[in-house]
């Protein structure tokens, strides 16, 4: 395999697109990422909250949001997408194609990083679910779709139609005949009401159930003291934990390009992972300290005056990048 040219808990801050071109193809076991959905809104964070400052707009223009650039690179290595992307513009307007491109650009240079055995997990919604599914055969494959996954929670807004109860989560492999499947850990319990016979039990796990497509995980509540941090689309550190579980070992490099208040990294620093952050807001790596030190992640040492000397994060922004080669400064964490 491929040589990494990046450390272990890296956080990028800036466009990620540019790191994403930097880092050496076939390096990443798992992508783990949830990136904006086209809401057409504004989000800001919780104010007097960690995250405090924190906002991005997701909205997308054809005219303001797509660069040249991309266009020609889609339209002559990716032809499959651009007819998705084509499509798009058609049926749900300009502002979808001009998100499909700017989000394609970037998914074709995760495919590439990706190891032979490696997956992504796409965190998505039903704003553009149809047309990032059909952009994502076209770029891995659709041999390379292994599950779509449902995260039900008991939350959501209500109307003249059926309540909103889930996101959707597409896991894509990139390659057909290899990749990580730990179904051992995360087996699910068996309902407490089955009756398993004598001469049936030898077909029953111990640990449970091999878990289906419909995850049941509380969606984080605005008084969640523990875990929330106030990032405007924060998700529980639980539903990435099961991701990091289920396609990846001990030891694995984790990505995600979209790691706004550390979910990934943190789920992947408690698992025994390796991980690489990327995030354009000002706050992320402060962020990270933060919920390390509050996870017991990052032990206080009284011979450094009580600073916080677990290990060492590297940081830095777009003014240290080349194409293919990455500096680095570090930032220790006391």
């Amino acid at each position: 395999m491929a040589e990494a040219n990046f450390k272990n808990r890296t956080l990028y801050h800036g466009d990620n697109l540019e790191y994403l071109r930097g880092m050496n193809s076939g390096t990443v076991h798992l992508i783990a990422t949830d990136p904006p959905f086209n809401k057409n809104k504004d989000f800001h964070a919780t104010p007097d909250s960690l995250a405090s400052g924190a906002r991005f707009a997701d909205r997308w223009s054809w005219e303001k949001d797509v660069h040249d650039e991309w266009v020609d690179s889609i339209k002559d290595d990716w032809p499959a997408v651009w007819r998705v992307i084509e499509a798009a513009r058609v049926a749900s307007g300009d502002d979808m194609g001009a998100f499909l491109c700017w989000l394609g650009v970037r998914l074709m240079e995760m495919h590439r990083i990706l190891r032979d055995d490696g997956s992504i997990y796409l965190h998505i919604d039903h704003t553009a679910h149809a047309w990032v599914k059909a952009m994502m055969d076209g770029i891995f494959g659709k041999k390379m779709f292994r599950n779509e996954v449902i995260w039900s929670y008991n939350s959501g807004p209500r109307g003249k139609q059926f309540g909103k109860r889930h996101d959707t989560i597409l896991w894509y492999s990139k390659d057909d005949k290899h990749w990580v499947f730990n179904k051992d850990a995360v087996r699910e319990p068996y309902s407490p009401n089955i009756n398993i016979p004598k001469s049936k039990a030898h077909y029953y796990h111990p640990d449970g159930k091999v878990m289906g497509d419909v995850w049941q995980i509380r969606i984080l509540a605005q008084n969640d003291k523990k875990e929330r941090v106030g990032y405007p689309t924060q998700k529980p550190i639980a539903l990435y934990e099961r991701i990091i579980k289920a396609s990846s070992n001990a030891g694995d490099m984790v990505l995600d390009p979209f790691s706004g208040c550390a979910t990934t990294p943190i789920a992947a620093e408690r698992l025994g992972r390796q991980w690489v952050g990327m995030d354009i807001w000002d706050g992320a790596y402060d962020t990270v300290l933060d919920r390390l030190k509050s996870e017991g992640l990052a032990a206080s040492d009284s011979k450094n005056g009580g600073g916080y000397t677990c290990f060492t994060i590297w940081i830095f922004t777009s003014y240290y990048i080349r194409r293919y080669h990455l500096q680095h400064r570090s930032s220790c964490t006391h």
